[in-house]
């Protein structure tokens, strides 16, 4: 299978929808790719699967002790998906850092995919997952074409170098000990221990430079590649597995509230004010709530976003500028985000301004109001767009 035929398979899957893993294989190595809702939700193959994943972890989310949060994995064949779905629901890591993590070890893995041949594809299919979270995690379309891109230019690298014959699975070690000055890295990484990746990432360059300043020591005897095994996995103590759409609806199920349950039964919009202010927040209820909305305040946008996963506000109210995140960044994730893709969003700032404004709509939020906002404009833009929200040839507006 080439990186076209893939792309083709990703795209058909995700135009039917469907749940499932994508097995692709050749003679040395397998890969699974778990689909969920035709969006590619994770990838691992059998060789170093965990090394990858706390590569991850470790760029994304270093203050996050994954292992000790593991005792209680159910599923086998993805607890990768099972933890970050945990992290997300117990405030330990953000919708972003696991959308990271996603995108790094999916990249790692297309990027050994281009240099295998004769790759074989297998479909097998799997229960539809329900979880909204499983949802909003997963890969688009358009992030896995970025994806793609980053991987084929790392190839592009590793090819012009000459290194195809090797495998960055592949761990240094030092069989020489003189002239240790002369090393390019420090002999700490030149044990037998760190794996190709491994070290690019510790040094926080690139593979193929790091690759590269190790073969004249190689050509010479004082370096040798060999392999090494994988960092241990967590243990699942559940002998029976259960399905994918058993782990994550058990998770989802944690964190129900009585916000919800009053939302569902009364079927009363729900405003999120995505906002650090409490004072802000307090004079948005004094106008929501008389007017028949529920709201929900996130004061901190970066734990805050499984709340709004959870609860699936109808319109989001968005300041730009919070703590340690952008009010842009954050509209455009959430655009991003297939849950929120056509949810409207008013940015609401002081920073009102033609440049504001325009920034404000390339990164896709439906409309702009200055703060304070006044009361009755505000109440009329909010119905115009939960009421055009029905509509779905609804456009973006600023």
């Amino acid at each position: 299978m080439t990186l076209i035929t893939l792309t083709e398979e990703l795209d058909k899957l995700n135009q039917q929808d469907t749940e499932g893993e994508l097995i692709l294989r050749n003679d040395e190595v397998v890969w699974h790719l778990h689909i969920s809702h035709g969006k590619l939700l994770y990838a691992k193959d059998k060789l170093h699967p965990v090394r990858r994943w706390d590569r991850a972890l470790k760029q994304h989310c270093p203050k996050w002790n994954w292992s000790s949060d593991s005792s209680q994995l159910s599923n086998n064949n993805f607890w990768e998906c099972e933890l970050l779905l945990q992290g997300l629901e117990q405030n330990k890591l953000s919708l972003i850092q696991a959308k990271l993590v996603i995108r790094n070890v999916v990249q790692e893995c297309l990027f050994e995919l281009i240099n295998c041949t004769d790759t074989n594809s297998d479909w097998q299919p799997g229960e539809q997952d329900g979880s909204t979270l499983c949802r909003s995690v997963a890969l688009s379309n358009r992030e896995i074409q970025v994806l793609l891109s980053r991987a084929t230019r790392m190839q592009q690298q590793w090819q012009a170098a000459q290194l195809n014959h090797l495998s960055l699975t592949l761990a240094p070690s030092l069989q020489q000990k003189q002239n240790l000055q002369e090393l390019p890295l420090s002999d700490n990484y030149l044990n037998g221990e760190f794996t190709l990746w491994d070290i690019a990432w510790q040094l926080e360059k690139s593979v193929t430079e790091v690759t590269s300043s190790l073969l004249p020591l190689v050509e010479q005897g004082i370096v040798q590649f060999q392999e090494t095994t994988d960092t241990p996995a967590p243990i699942v103590k559940q002998p029976v597995v259960p399905t994918i759409k058993q782990s994550f609806a058990a998770t989802r199920s944690l964190s129900t509230t009585p916000l919800q349950s009053l939302k569902s039964t009364h079927q009363k919009p729900l405003i999120a004010c995505i906002d650090d202010s409490p004072v802000l927040a307090h004079s948005l209820r004094k106008i929501l709530i008389p007017a028949g909305y529920h709201m929900l305040s996130i004061q901190e946008p970066m734990r805050g976003f499984t709340q709004l996963i959870e609860h699936k506000p109808d319109l989001i109210l968005l300041d730009l500028l919070l703590p340690n995140a952008d009010g842009y960044s954050i509209c455009k994730f959430l655009r991003d985000t297939p849950v929120f893709k056509d949810t409207p969003i008013i940015i609401l700032t002081a920073r009102n301004t033609k440049i504001d404004r325009a920034r404000a709509k390339i990164v896709g939020a439906t409309e702009f109001l200055g703060k304070p906002p006044e009361p009755q404009e505000l109440l009329q833009t909010i119905h115009k767009y939960l009421t055009l929200s029905i509509n779905p040839s609804t456009s973006q507006v600023v």
